[in-house]
């Protein structure tokens, strides 16, 4: 694996068009000769997929939950049980009549029955089964979320790389720059053509960005890991940003139409929904506590024992039963009173995290909007600002050649046209997030999502 800690790349900001040939060629000399083959956002995906800790313990909570519905079936169906049992009975018989003689015997009993139980009328299991239903969809609505998470986080990994790649490039064609400035600084001090100011000033602005390019360095060793973390491997080369990117704007561009969808498509507010479905039915459940149950009984049983009496003959049982059996609760301690009022609380609970969820989607969705739109716009105005700040640098040298700019002017210029370029890579990654996220909130998202944005990517 190499050492990522030293290979700055460049996304589509050169297919774009802003990157000067002074920066594309520092960004080329820097980065070491690496496999043809670079991963792409997909390959992320399936990598984490298949090794993310949090997937899978979503989908085995999945696989656990599906078995919520046989449970709560299974009140509804008959009940069958075999009992047996064999006992040595050793028996000491004394009267209190002296004249009559007691007896001492020893002897075996037997026994075996098969006994069926059919529930005919049971509250509590019919509201049971039906609470299994809503929990069954509640693993699912879960499963959904995290998948849906995880599309997120994998973009989020994968595009936290390149914008600190791009940091580190950004950080090194400054450093690059401004060190030529130093240098020319400390040529003109000694030819007396500046003063001492002009190279104190170019030296602080290029330990600055020494620290800057340290940091830059450090921060991509960091999103490194966490992808890592990620798809429990070691982080491939990831494929950049290519001319295939564009800018596209919600559809439809309406924010409320959006806020709509997640008020109720959102999944988040699925799950909520589903718990106070949940909370409901438990009110019900409870409640069924103080009715009657009635179900229908049937039993089979053989028994047989010695007599224990010398000389007397044992005795063998068959019995057949077939019935029914009703059973009215009346007073329990105040036991199911106090259920249901714990029940009632806890509907009103998850009432409130419903309408909580509610306002979190509609509020994640304004700002993933937000971040679309308002991203796009931008994007357009930081590649204009681009343009003017190249055009404002070449000015301002032109400006100290022939005696009406400073140092300071240049170094300054130089400044603003390094951070038009980072935060027009920033801005970048915010929209593509933003759409994904956009998707999320309306309960969405999906992996062809992610392959529209896949194809923007650079072809291996």
């Amino acid at each position: 694996m190499p050492d990522h800690s030293i290979t700055p790349s460049l996304h589509h900001l050169s297919m774009m068009r802003i990157l000067t040939p002074l920066t594309l060629a520092l960004a080329l000399a820097v980065t070491p000769a690496v496999n043809s083959y670079a991963a792409d956002l997909i390959d992320i995906y399936k990598e984490a997929r298949s090794s993310d800790a949090v997937y899978a313990s979503a989908r085995a909570a999945w696989t656990a939950g599906q078995e919520k519905l046989p449970q709560g079936r299974a009140g509804l169906l008959p009940q069958l049980n075999l009992s047996a049992s064999t006992q040595h009975n050793d028996r000491e018989i004394n009267f209190r009549n002296p004249a009559i003689p007691g007896s001492v015997g020893q002897f075996n009993s037997n026994a075996v029955t098969l006994s069926l139980t059919q529930p005919l009328f049971r509250a509590q299991n019919y509201t049971q089964y039906e609470q299994a239903k809503t929990q069954v969809a509640q693993t699912d609505v879960q499963l959904a979320l995290v998948a849906q998470d995880l599309i997120v986080r994998a973009a989020q990994a994968y595009f936290d790389i390149l914008l600190a790649q791009d940091n580190v490039a950004f950080a090194g064609a400054q450093k690059t720059a401004i060190a030529e400035q130093l240098a020319q600084a400390k040529r003109n001090f000694e030819v007396g053509t500046a003063t001492i100011t002009d190279q104190h000033d170019a030296q602080a602005r290029y330990d600055l960005t020494v620290s800057q390019e340290i940091a830059a360095n450090n921060d991509l060793e960091i999103k490194y890991r966490a992808l890592e973390q990620l798809i429990g491997k070691p982080a491939p080369v990831l494929s950049l940003l290519g001319k295939q990117f564009s800018l596209m704007l919600p559809e439809p561009n309406r924010m409320d139409d959006w806020v709509q969808d997640a008020a109720r498509a959102n999944l988040q507010v699925q799950l909520s929904q589903f718990g106070l479905t949940f909370a409901t039915q438990e009110v019900k459940r409870n409640r069924g506590g103080h009715l009657p149950t009635l179900d229908a009984v049937a039993s089979y049983s053989e028994s047989g024992s010695g007599s224990g009496l010398q000389g007397g003959a044992g005795t063998d049982t068959t019995s057949r039963v077939i019935g029914l059996q009703l059973s009215v609760p009346i007073y329990q301690g105040g036991l199911t009173s106090s259920r249901v009022r714990e029940a009632l609380a806890n509907e009103d609970k998850a009432r409130q995290d419903l309408d909580n969820a509610r306002r979190t989607a509609e509020l994640g969705t304004r700002q993933a909007f937000l971040g679309v739109a308002n991203g796009a716009a931008q994007i357009k105005a930081l590649q204009a600002a681009l343009v003017s700040s190249q055009s404002s640098l070449a000015s301002t040298r032109l400006g100290l050649e022939v005696g009406v700019r400073t140092q300071v002017d240049v170094l300054n210029a130089q400044q603003q046209l390094f951070s038009t370029r980072r935060d027009l890579a920033q801005a970048t990654y915010n929209y593509i997030l933003s759409m994904l996220k956009l998707k999320a909130a309306v309960g969405r998202l999906a992996e062809d999502d992610l392959t529209q944005v896949n194809a923007w990517l650079a072809v291996k």
